[in-house]
């Protein structure tokens, strides 16, 4: 009986030491990323900033990207500032309009999620 628990204990200081060893590496992984996760957090946009990006970089005004894609100015003043998403149609509308695919346009945005 004593010899089983001595092996029950030994056992357990084990997984013990185990889960501190990898509970440790997390932490050092983790810290080591800091300035990578801070980088990233920095080019990550919402789509109305990127929407507003492109048409400055193509410079367009509001009014002109409205008339192109046949919507109002007040739309695109609420897609740059986030109030609503511009559609499907109109996404890839904006894309052909900035001279860029839509996979472009889209890649430096942030989820919502």
């Amino acid at each position: 009986m004593n010899i089983t628990l001595t092996i029950i204990g030994i056992i357990t200081v084990i997984v013990l030491i185990v889960l501190i060893v990898f509970i440790v590496r997390a932490i050092l992984k983790y810290i080591k990323s800091k300035e990578i996760r801070k980088e990233k957090a920095e080019t990550r946009k919402t789509l109305g900033e990127e929407i507003k990006e492109h048409r400055n970089r193509c410079r367009m005004t509001q009014e002109f990207v409205a008339e192109a894609l046949c919507v109002s100015r007040q739309a695109v003043s609420k897609w740059e500032n986030g109030t609503s998403d511009p559609s499907t149609s109109n996404l890839i509308a904006l894309a052909r309009l900035y001279g860029i695919s839509a996979e472009e346009l889209l890649r430096n945005v942030e989820s919502n999620r």
